[in-house]
Parts: structure tokens; sequence; C-alpha cells
């Protein structure tokens, strides 16, 4: 079969299509034909082995797919590594029969980033109606959900930030009801600019570095934040105790990997989440559909921030 395997770590000209043999499916397992892969912010940390689990070489990157099981079942699949290839293994329980009417590229945004917005929202930031959400990068793949949940859930404003304004005009399109340049410098001030001169409630913070310094000062009394990635690659100040108990603020970390061993925190999610798509209420954005051939410039696109939505790979081109 086709697939992507690194032999070393580094960046985006690691990754190398070549022939593997085909993934045999063990106990509990299903073989799966994949008709799109997932690309994913971390996974461009993983092939640099700068992910929060260690990997080991050589790997086939790709944490998700879509696609036929042998039995002919239409499943989107959570995998432990496997996915940039035309056919990959996954748990049974990791797999989810996609609705009719629900495309390829919605199956795999929903499975991924649209649980990270779910538990972001409600497990982790518990949101309550009319509260003021912050939602950075929020035209990419968990941003641009984050922000119509945040709406649907009844958030009193969304705050949207982004690096463009194509960027910001498109988060704005899908309910955001305010978008700001992400920069760092004076993203503080923007944000309770934002929000009529008062501190936010919640932010959902992926970036770290600067973004996070500044967004933890944005937070109202009781206000949380939500961290769940670090895309730019440079660490935050280190967060004081007594910072965090003016005003009783809480930082939080999310990571999905964290619900996979337990029952019905992805499953759960998915049904409301596949239920929303398939009724209009929510739009999974498609931002590019790669052959397998060029996954170099997808994980170039990604890394440079040229990209919106979720990105596919295409493991029959």
């Amino acid at each position: 079969m086709r697939a992507v395997q690194i032999t070393e770590f580094g960046g985006p000209e690691v990754l190398t299509p070549t022939d593997l043999p085909d993934p045999v499916a063990g106990p509990g397992q299903l073989l799966i034909a994949v008709d799109r892969a997932g690309v994913n912010y971390a996974d461009t940390h993983q092939v640099e082995n700068s992910y929060l689990a260690p990997a080991s070489l050589p790997l086939v990157p790709g944490g998700e797919v879509v696609g036929r099981t042998e039995d002919g079942r239409r499943v989107v699949a959570l995998l432990n590594g496997g996915g940039y290839a035309e056919k990959a293994v996954a748990a049974e329980h990791s797999a989810f029969d996609v609705p009719e009417g629900v495309s390829d590229g919605a199956a795999l945004a929903l499975v991924l980033q649209g649980t990270t917005a779910w538990h972001l929202l409600r497990t982790s930031a518990r949101m309550a109606e009319g509260e003021t959400v912050v939602v950075h990068a929020a035209a990419g793949g968990v941003g641009s959900l984050a922000v119509q949940l945040a709406k649907q859930w009844g958030a009193g404003r969304v705050i949207a930030t982004a690096s463009t304004e194509a960027k910001r005009a498109k988060a704005v399109e899908l309910g955001a009801d305010v978008a700001v340049d992400g920069a760092p410098e004076g993203l503080k001030e923007r944000l309770i600019e934002a929000n009529g001169g008062k501190r936010v409630d919640i932010v959902l913070e992926m970036v770290g570095g600067p973004t996070f310094d500044a967004s933890l000062a944005a937070l109202g009394r009781f206000g949380r934040l939500v961290t769940y990635g670090s895309a730019s690659r440079e660490a935050a100040t280190p967060v004081v105790p007594a910072a965090l108990m003016r005003g009783s603020k809480s930082v939080v970390g999310f990571w999905l990997a964290d619900c996979f061993g337990a029952p019905g925190m992805i499953a759960g999610p998915l049904v409301e989440l596949f239920a929303l798509a398939g009724k209009g209420q929510l739009t999974a954005v498609v931002g590019g559909d790669y052959p397998l051939s060029e996954v170099a410039k997808a994980h170039n696109d990604i890394r440079a921030r040229r990209t919106v939505g979720k990105l596919l790979l295409d493991p029959s081109r």
C-alpha cells in the first residue's frame, strides 16, 4: 500500500511517500480502506518528536481516517498513528459509523476537532449562558467549530482572533460577534475593548507564549483559560499561584487523548455533533484536500498558518 513513513525526526522534509505492507487487524480491531486521512497541527509536533506523547521510529503519522471496513461499514476512526496510508487499523471502540449526509471532511473534522471544541467548552471551561468566550485561531479546525458551538450554547459574546482579515471575516461568518487580530502585542487591550471594556470570562488558547500571557491577563473574575496547544512553540511566563488567587482565575489544560480511555467521552459528543451537522446547524470547514504525494506541502501550509478549517489527505493520489 501507499503510505507516508518517516525514518528520522524533523520538519515537513522528512515526510516520505513509500510502499509498505498492508497492516493486519488483530483481535478487537478493524481494517479500514482509507478514503481520507486527517491532517492536524499536532501531527507536525509528532513528526519532529515535540508532542506530548513521545514518538518512535519508523513512524506512519496520522491520528484519524474515514473509510470503509471489510464488511462495508463507513466509519471514522481515531488511531494510534498510521493514518497517512491507503489502509489503516483501528480499535473497534475507536471507530464510529458516519451518518448519511455527513461528508468525509465533516466526519474527520468532527471526530477530532469537534470533540475537542465540545470538551473545551463543556468539560474544561464549563461555559454558562451569557458568558464571554474568546476563541483563538478561530478560523482553524477547532476554533471554527468552537465559535459555532459557543453561540449555539448561549454565549453572551464570542470574540474571535485570527491572523488575517480573511480569517477574521470567516470567523464572523461562522457566528463570532467580533474578530480581532491575534498578534500578541496589544492583545489584552484588544480583547477587553472587544468586550465593551470588560474583562472576559473564558479563553480557549492553543498558541502559547506571549499569547497565553496576554490571554490570562485579559481574564475577569472567576475567568477560565483553557490551554490545549502551543502552536507558537514558545514558552509562556510561569503562572504564579497568587496571580490566580487575585480574581479567582483558573488555568485548565486539555488533551483529547485523555478522553480516549473513558467510555462515552468521544462517542457521546460525536452523536450530538453529527446531529447538529446533519441539521445544518454546525458547519465543518474543510480548508484543503491534498494528495498523499503532497503531504509535505500540507504540513508546510498548516505550520505557516496559511490554512483554515480541516485539512485532508487523499491516499489514492
